[in-house]
């Protein structure tokens, strides 16, 4: 998997870079269908934000941390992209457990239901 950092109005050294794959592999680990993660370090008015976005199964994610330090605000960020990712694999395994619809005709399907076959 692919992670693309980069900062606004700030300044990513090394150290975030390596502490930012580490906590976002964990989270490939999770989901190998992930091809990219899409980060943004913003620090507006003294406080820190982390915008990150993906692509999961057909699906645009994106969340966004919030903190007065930079590295929390990372922390935020993955913690929520891991629960949205979570719910919307919830929401693709759900599907796969719909009830199947009729098939046979309702006329039919009705003869069937009244008949005493015991």
């Amino acid at each position: 998997m692919k992670i693309n950092v980069s900062g606004h109005h700030c300044e990513i050294s090394e150290s975030v870079k390596e502490d930012i794959n580490q906590k976002f592999s964990k989270i490939a680990s999770h989901f190998p269908t992930l091809i990219a993660i899409d980060i943004i370090v913003t620090k507006e008015h003294g406080e820190f934000s982390a915008e990150v976005s993906t692509k999961y199964e057909g699906t645009s994610i994106a969340v966004k941390g919030k903190g007065g330090v930079m590295y929390p605000a990372i922390s935020q960020a993955g913690k929520k992209l891991d629960a949205a990712l979570k719910h919307r694999k919830g929401q693709i395994k759900g599907d796969l457990h719909e009830k199947p619809t009729v098939t046979t005709p309702e006329i039919a399907h009705e003869i069937i239901q009244g008949m005493d076959l015991t």
